[in-house]
């Protein structure tokens, strides 16, 4: 009896699901999408442009000096859509997917329906229309969408081709279409699933054509916005339609601060006595009934001097209750703040985290189970069921007490999609204690805090006594607040982060909070027990942490919760911005990069522009647009901006004017320049006149520690920050009488430690044996070098898995551009050829026993994993915590590095 097939994007998840639905269906996983855009080419039909085939890149022919080839501007036609396949991409099987593919396609041949189990957002519509689109194509469309050539160096080896047996390719027919459905669900859960499976669909095209009209616009911003900075600032730079945006807001947040000028003000302070226990504190509000500022200390002093012989009598008494009312169920960006604030989790890993509980973790005996509900929502609705069994557990956990009348309901914002709920357990009376044994410590920490969040809004509010106390001194009103907890209420299961700063908007504690007042009544008089002024400064806004970033783009609607976390990631990885203490600042690199990039693209980069662009794109997704009009509009905007930039964007590789005559010769003027190593001032005279000036502002900006003077250690002289064609480096102040220098640890003073002699003589020379430090690493070295060339490897003490005989051993390579490429290997090659790209560390595995796990980057993050085959263990860890890192060993004499 044949089976119907479900494809998922994950095993996890088709590990959980399969379990549900029985021995009727067959689970498979895609692995996430199988058709993408080619990657050499745009792969987009546009205006103006003849179709692109993936080819080798065309080489560029640069016009000699003087001629005007290639400044001629292109002339641009009105944009039409008369022409059908105007923007439209070309989708390519992504490489390495198409085994995948035919494997799906044997298993739906024989099926009498196929599912496609998605993700029920743009992105999992998209990959089930592309699975409903190769299941539905005969074998040769396939093999020819799969056999998109890839295109090598000129000078190549060539593969030398193995001869086989020809054997006959099974042709696979192709899938009618009529069996392929569309399921979709927001939890993996029985009853969701069941559902789910009772009322398929087909693939809805307005959610496709949303999410390929993000893919469109973001391609055509990457790949003709990209081009322009490798050839105005360096290569490998990138710019990104939102990613830019996120960008700016970082880079213009620096420059409020560093426009900022403190200004000066003064608060008065006074503590007075009741006659009954406590003393409280009061303070300075008005002057004659208006509030009052006091901006130095003549104006500090005066109202001291005024307040010390006045009488102070209370003025009036305000109690009142106030309640603070539970917060929403968490959606994706509330609950990316909320990770940050509470558990230092960066986005980037609490969205791992959270898609790790939502396809389902190990539990025992119960198998894989799906802890929480879909994760990328906007909304904050739940579904009857749910609030149901929530309500049902308060009165049983917490007492009768704490359940509201009637269930909580809360207002998403405008352009949620309602058909979604809000992150929540998908099981309520799992509680976190339940099933801690069975997940890692951050994931556990996740589940508690989704958990508590969810339970808590439904419970009732919690309830303070507030106190105001206004008391007169002469012409001089001074305030006093108090606030007592008379009723826990929601914050029973879900408490408050102690700091003000790591609370969201409606958790900010008011001021008097926990501060117990003394009963007075009206007409007291009060005796002054002491009075202090106390002098303040206004502080500047503060740099985004992730949290305030991601609550930022979201308020000013840049980008989608599901996005944030990959955004981020992206501008930090292209060292655009660097963390600093848990908050974002632009590197020189970015700031410099977002000016021009903003100058030369006021349209493109700006908020509301790209705000309006989302908002676009919810519109194709509820059918009120047609994707091709949007990005027709898009493109009309862009272009413009975009021949305008090729030529009057600035070039911090020809150099960019700065105004400041060059120190050196008196006569040329300085230019701004960017080399391999950062930025620096030239001078234009540049050869005649070779005056360069260090612009890294991570050499003049670390901390103390750092920034001690270094002594030569020939003559006792100071050494100095000097740069060469090989970066900068420490030199003798000495020169040229002492000719001293000394690289440098990358992006401080410190100076790089000098070899450290060992007691050990060389094999080769009889000449000591030394520490050194090279490109790729810590090396033994001889200590008669250069005429003396032995080195050897410092081992990491772990044992090769593959002759057990060597151990693994740091190792490196140039790889693109130049840049080092670590990797570890046997160090009893070349007998032994073992290697892995991936740190070992000296631990054992937990599941299997393998001698060693290895430590990976990966796009979930930082993870631990065993390499060994058949296991599959695998755990993320924090990034944010020290790592341990593996042991050195100096290898025995005779192994060679």
């Amino acid at each position: 009896m044949a089976r119907s097939l479900v494809i998922v994007e994950s095993p996890a998840k088709a590990k959980t699901i399969n379990k549900y639905l029985g021995r009727d269906y067959i689970v498979k996983a895609s692995i996430g999408h199988v058709l993408d855009l080619p990657k050499r080419t745009i792969g987009i039909r546009l205006p103006d442009e003849p179709d692109e085939q993936e080819g080798p890149p065309k080489k560029k022919v640069r016009a000699k000096k003087g001629s005007k080839k290639g400044k001629v501007k292109p002339v641009r036609k009105p944009v039409t859509l008369d022409d059908v396949k105007i923007f439209e991409p070309t989708l390519q099987i992504i490489n390495g997917k198409l085994k995948v593919i035919n494997d799906l396609r044997k298993a739906a041949n024989s099926a009498d329906a196929i599912y496609l189990a998605g993700d029920p957002d743009r992105e999992g519509e998209a990959i089930s229309a592309h699975l409903a689109m190769v299941l539905s194509k005969p074998s040769k469309f396939v093999e020819q969408e799969a056999s998109a050539p890839r295109w090598k160096k000129k000078n190549a080896k060539p593969v030398p081709e193995v001869e086989e047996k020809a054997e006959p390719k099974k042709e696979i027919p192709p899938t009618d279409p009529k069996k392929i459905f569309r399921v979709t669900f927001n939890e993996i859960t029985p009853k969701a699933i069941r559902a789910a499976f009772d009322h398929p669909r087909q693939v809805n095209a307005d959610l496709v054509d949303a999410q390929q009209a993000r893919r469109v616009l973001d391609r055509i911003v990457g790949y003709k916005i990209s081009p322009l900075l490798w050839d105005k600032v360096r290569r490998g730079l990138s710019a990104g339609r939102v990613q830019t945006v996120a960008l700016r807001l970082i880079v213009e947040r620096e420059q409020e601060i560093r426009a900022f000028i403190p200004q000066e003000y003064w608060s008065i302070h006074a503590m007075l006595d009741a006659g009954e226990p406590p003393l409280f504190e009061a303070k300075l509000s008005k002057y004659k009934g208006e509030d009052i500022e006091i901006h130095n200390q003549e104006g500090a002093d005066a109202v001291l001097a005024a307040v010390n012989k006045a009488k102070w009598q209370v003025a009036s008494v305000t109690q009142k209750e106030k309640k603070r009312n539970p917060p929403p169920p968490f959606t994706t960006s509330k609950l990316q703040q909320a990770a940050y604030n509470r558990l230092r989790y960066t986005a980037k890993r609490t969205m791992a985290l959270a898609q790790r509980l939502y396809e389902g973790v190990e539990l025992g005996e119960e198998g894989s189970v799906a802890l929480i509900t879909y994760m990328r929502t906007d909304s904050v609705s739940v579904s009857s069921d749910a609030l149901a069994q929530v309500r049902e557990l308060i009165p049983e956990r917490f007492g009768s007490s704490y359940l509201p009348e009637k269930p909580n309901y809360y207002k998403s914002k405008k352009d949620a999609q309602e058909a979604h709920e809000a992150v929540r357990p998908t099981d309520v009376s799992r509680a976190p204690e339940d099933v801690r044994k069975y997940l890692d410590d951050d994931v556990f920490k996740l589940y508690q805090l989704i958990w508590q969040r969810f339970v808590a809004s439904q419970m009732l509010p919690a309830i303070f006594d507030q106190t105001t106390i206004d008391i007169s001194a002469g012409d001089y009103t001074f305030r006093a607040t108090g606030s007592v907890q008379k009723f826990d209420g929601y914050l029973r299961v879900y408490q408050l982060p102690a700091l003000n700063a790591d609370r969201d908007d409606d958790e900010k504690s008011d001021e008097g909070e926990g501060n117990a007042l003394p009963r007075v009544a009206e007409g007291q008089t009060l005796g002054l027990d002491a009075i202090r002024p106390e002098q303040h400064f206004t502080e500047p806004p503060p740099r985004y942490t992730e949290a305030t970033l991601v609550k930022d783009l979201e308020e000013k609607g840049i980008g989608r919760p599901s996005t944030y976390a990959a955004i981020i990631s992206t501008i930090v990885e292209r060292e655009y911005v660097k963390k600093d203490q848990g908050r974002f600042t632009p590197t020189m690199l970015g700031e410099r990069v977002s000016v021009l990039l903003v100058k030369s693209f006021e349209d493109v980069f700006d908020v509301t522009f790209t705000a309006r662009l989302e908002e676009e794109l919810d519109e194709i997704e509820d059918g009120k647009l047609h994707w091709r009009e949007a990005v027709k509009e898009f493109w009309e905007k862009f272009i413009v901006d975009l021949d305008r930039a090729g030529d009057e964007m600035l070039s911090y590789k020809a150099g960019i004017p700065t105004g400041k005559t060059c120190e050196k010769c008196g006569k040329g003027e300085l230019l701004e320049r960017i080399s391999r190593h950062g930025f620096f001032l030239g001078c234009s005279r540049y050869p005649d006149c070779d005056f360069i000036q260090d612009l890294s502002p991570e050499l003049g900006e670390e901390g103390d520690a750092e920034n001690k003077v270094e002594y030569c250690d020939n003559c006792g002289k100071e050494m100095a920050i000097k740069r060469g064609r090989f970066g900068v480096f420490l030199a003798c102040t000495g020169y040229p009488d002492c000719k001293t220098t000394r690289r440098l640890v990358e992006g401080t003073r410190i100076a790089r430690q000098p070899d450290e002699p060992l007691d050990e003589k060389c094999p080769t020379c009889e000449s000591g044996l030394v520490k050194k430090h090279g490109r790729f690493g810590e090396f033994i070295g001889c200590s008669g070098y250069p005429k003396c060339k032995y080195t050897r490897a410092i081992t990491l003490g772990i044992k090769c898995p593959k002759c057990h005989e060597g151990e693994f051993v740091r190792r490196g390579s140039a790889g693109r551009g130049g840049r080092p490429r670590i990797f570890y290997g046997c160090s009893r090659y070349p007998v032994c050829d073992f290697t892995t790209p991936n740190m070992p560390i000296a631990e054992p595995c937990p599941k299997c026993g393998a001698d060693f796990i290895v430590e990976k980057k990966s796009k979930i993050g930082l993870v631990r994993t065993c390499i060994k085959e058949g296991c599959d263990w695998e755990k993320l860890i924090d990034e944010s915590a020290p790592q341990a890192k593996p042991e050195e060993v100096v290898a025995p004499v005779g192994a060679k590095s």
